[in-house]
């Protein structure tokens, strides 16, 4: 690896050090932005035709280079080498070596700071329209089980202790509310990012007669960077889609956490299917939530990326610094860690088997329904902290005497609440409390299939 192989190697005298060649390149990476890299240098070629900057007869034999460029690269028949360095000079090698001087034009008007930049911006709008396909299913997958089990009792937790009662639909809207809300953030940072950083030069703009919203229009960008030196410099589009990668897997971890709890034996509320499990080299009897622990797990590389990204930018003056080559391998890693593991969100949500009984069993224990007592003194005309005291008292007796609320009689009840009347009974029914619930943002079946219907008309 030499110097003299480099487009850029006329300034120098000495070659570079081999150590260094190795250390500055970044074609083992990069190299997956090769068919983004051909889409935009096929449209700034057709544009430096167009301002009659070069011939239309070096525009074709260009386009007809990188064509086969493209499909050699598709049919991994294409000689990736070391002494490229990167993915631009990848491409032009092999362009100039199909159609000779044409190919030698192609940089002109451009630099390798302003393509990486659109070449980085093509490849993430692509893989977040991916992703957000993926969040669709997964959210769609949560919807149907919601409808499922819209009437599915189960206790709700605050602080992992038994609060009150749900239903398992309203549970799963929870998360598909999260994805939602990730899903408009993903498609916020696309909106942003879809500006053309092309023809910003290296930092300062070029010095032809270009015509950037031919280019914009082509490659199915919104609008066009503004100033060039941010254009070719900053990434923060990068750093709001990772952000929002790892909300996304915050809140998958989330969900995957509930699921390994509730298919260990001291829940036992769901079954998932032997796809998404493994069992133990040691132990017959295991089933492990493998997935749901590697999807909990990965949260970190995608935290990590975050890290790395904010650290990598913190300190760059303008404009471009080679330090922005180091953003490409924690951004690729986010997108593959994030797509593969929202990508088996919508299977094993689908194949999910839920335990209506033993949710229910979980309801008897705890006083789930104690706050509907302390709320039938209060209809009674009882203010709340009174109510609220008085419920306590008799928790500690039902606790003292080893039985739940609806164990008691009601001359129990009016020891510590004189009020209390028959309807003190009814209201320790865990489906009247759920079913009270009948408001917008409610736990009631009613409402939960008011919003599942609501929910997938918008996916729909």
């Amino acid at each position: 690896m030499t110097t003299e192989n480099k487009n850029w190697s006329a300034r120098f005298s000495q070659p570079l050090d081999e150590q260094v060649a190795v250390f500055n390149a970044s074609i083992a990476f990069d190299r997956r932005l090769a068919q983004h890299d051909i889409k935009a240098s096929l449209a700034h070629a057709d544009m430096l035709a167009a301002c009659n900057i070069i011939s239309t007869e070096d525009n074709n034999a260009i386009a007809n280079g990188l064509q086969q460029v493209a499909e050699e690269i598709n049919n991994n028949t294409f000689n990736w080498q070391a002494d490229d360095e990167d993915i631009h000079m990848s491409v032009e090698r092999r362009l100039t070596e199909l159609v000779g001087a044409a190919g030698k034009k192609l940089h002109t008007a451009r630099s390798r700071n302003d393509q990486v930049a659109t070449d980085l911006r093509l490849w993430l709008r692509d893989e977040i329209d991916t992703l957000q396909q993926h969040l669709r299913a997964a959210r769609k997958a949560l919807l149907a089980q919601a409808e499922h089990h819209a009437d599915t009792l189960m206790p709700g937790f605050t602080h992992l202790q038994i609060a009150q009662p749900i239903t398992f639909g309203h549970h799963l809207l929870a998360y598909e509310e999260m994805l939602n809300r990730d899903a408009s953030r993903i498609s916020d940072c696309r909106r942003r990012l879809n500006k053309l950083p092309l023809g910003s030069g290296a930092l300062a703009g070029v010095g032809y007669p270009i015509d950037r919203a031919r280019v914009a229009a082509a490659l199915g960008f919104d609008g066009i960077c503004e100033n060039s030196m941010d254009a070719v410099s900053d990434r923060d589009f990068a750093i709001e889609f990772v952000s929002a990668a790892a909300t996304l897997m915050m809140h998958l971890s989330r969900f995957c956490e509930e699921l390994i709890l509730w298919g260990s034996p001291a829940f036992s509320f769901v079954s998932l299917s032997d796809a998404f499990c493994t069992g133990s080299s040691i132990m017959p009897q295991k089933k492990n939530f493998d997935v749901p622990e590697l999807i909990r797990g990965k949260c970190g590389r995608v935290f990590g990326a975050l890290t790395a990204l904010l650290v990598l930018g913190k300190s760059q003056p303008l404009a471009y610094n080679k330090d922005n080559q180091e953003d490409k391998e924690p951004l690729f890693d986010c997108v593959d860690t994030v797509n593969s593991c929202v990508s088996l969100i919508a299977p094993m949500v689908a194949a999910m088997t839920a335990k209506p009984d033993n949710m229910r069993k979980l309801l008897e224990v705890g006083y789930p329904t104690a706050t509907e007592l302390a709320d039938y003194l209060v209809r009674r005309g009882l203010p709340f902290r009174d109510a609220h005291h008085a419920v306590s008292a008799i928790v500690q007796f039902a606790e003292a005497a080893g039985v739940g609320l609806e164990a008691l009689t009601l001359e129990q009840i009016q020891q510590y609440a004189p009020l209390a009347d028959e309807g003190a009974l009814a209201a320790l029914s865990a489906t009247a409390a759920v079913e009270r619930r009948n408001h917008i943002g409610g736990t009631a079946p009613a409402q939960v299939r008011a919003q599942v219907a609501k929910k997938q008309a918008e996916l729909d």
